[in-house]
């Protein structure tokens, strides 16, 4: 049996962050069961640099924004991981949502991010193709090259002596007074091995509350899966410089579909929010959705889907040329609160040696260096 002190399950951009930022006191091994780093949830994303506008003060969602997205920025510069602050437009199309705007600005303000009111002729010299009846404008907010991202994290990680370990599937084990004993698999070989861990960090996204279960952690939070689509906006049409975003409908669970502008200058839309079957709860038999989740979901876009999206986009681009939309890609978020109601915070929640990380959704991309220092404070160690 191996014994380390670490063991960070799953390689996303959060298992990466946390990786990093133990390593530099601790043996850490980081294993995923995919065949590379940062290939499931994390790679299906806007790749936002949110700047904290939408999450209750005192949520852990506004804390680790707000200072997630100071520490990427800095990081990235650091490095030279490419990224924009490009700004984001987020627009009123009707003077019944304007009051939304007004509660959006407060919210904003209680985590301390300021908002810039712009009428409609402020948005045409910004923006001459959207259309609005007032938007708040967030200067602060930008994109990142998410992969660059995760490279960068994983470099810094194995300069620190962290242990890479593809292909590696959890099994079973258990907690227990010294640490956590893991059953491993190999995905490749189909050998079964023990590591015996000091400590354990669950990062696994779709999978965090399976694993927590199959680890022996009984108050797991129930969780819902939402695919996500995008669409790309085709033919070499450029109508945006900033990120344009709806007002958000609390009943939708999601920001609205939006526009993004990638690196490249690519605009694409979305994602639209459709509820999956899959549930996962405490003493609920799952299926392998919860356990495999990359190879069980079908991440292909629906191009029927697409009929919605023009309609949405239309309320704040009324010009989008009819079969210009081409389906790009989706995403599957790990959700805490069904459809209906209202949006759960992230949890971070110790069993134990086990600290799991459940519901890790927007902003999980921008608040992961941020997370990782609280994981750090857990397991008490000095951070970078």
């Amino acid at each position: 049996m191996e014994r380390v002190q670490t063991v960070v399950l799953g390689a996303g951009v959060l298992g990466l962050a946390c990786a990093r930022a133990l390593a530099k006191t601790r043996e850490v091994v980081l294993c995923e069961l995919n065949a590379a780093v940062g290939t499931g949830i994390s790679s299906r994303n806007s790749e936002v640099i949110h700047a904290g506008l939408y999450y209750p003060q005192g949520s852990r969602k506004a804390l680790h924004c707000v200072r997630g997205s100071e520490m990427l920025r800095h990081f990235c510069k650091d490095r030279d991981v490419n990224h924009s602050l490009c700004g984001k437009l987020v627009v009123a199309t009707s003077e019944a949502q304007v009051a939304q705007l007004r509660v959006l600005e407060a919210k904003a303000a209680a985590n301390g991010v300021r908002l810039q009111r712009k009428s409609p002729a402020e948005v045409k010299e910004m923006e001459p193709e959207v259309h609005c009846v007032e938007a708040l404008y967030s200067p602060r907010t930008g994109i990142v090259d998410s992969h660059g991202f995760m490279q960068a994290l994983l470099t810094d990680a194995e300069a620190r002596g962290t242990t890479l370990a593809l292909r590696t599937r959890v099994r079973g084990g258990r907690v227990y007074d010294a640490g956590v004993l893991l059953e491993l698999e190999s995905v490749d070989s189909g050998d079964f091995f023990f590591l015996e861990a000091q400590e354990v960090v669950n990062c696994c996204g779709l999978a965090a509350p399976r694993v927590a279960q199959m680890l022996g952690m009984e108050e797991i939070p129930r969780a819902y899966f939402c695919r996500g689509s995008y669409y790309a906006l085709q033919g070499g049409l450029k109508p945006f410089s900033r990120l344009i975003y709806p007002v958000p409908e609390p009943q939708t669970s999601g920001l609205g579909v939006h526009a993004t502008v990638d690196l490249q200058g690519q605009v694409r839309f979305g994602p639209d929010v459709e509820w999956l079957p899959n549930e996962i709860r405490p003493g609920k038999e799952v299926n392998e959705v919860a356990y495999s989740p990359q190879q069980a979901i079908a991440y292909e876009v629906d191009t029927n889907r697409s009929k919605s999206f023009y309609s949405e986009v239309r309320r704040y681009w009324p010009q989008l040329p009819e079969g210009s939309l081409v389906a790009d890609y989706a995403g599957v978020r790990p959700k805490l609160s069904g459809p209906g109601e209202p949006a759960a915070d992230f949890q971070v929640a110790r069993y134990g040696k086990l600290v799991n990380l459940f519901g890790i959704e927007s902003p999980g991309l921008t608040s992961s260096l941020s997370l990782a220092r609280e994981v750090v404070h857990l397991l008490g160690a000095k951070s970078s």
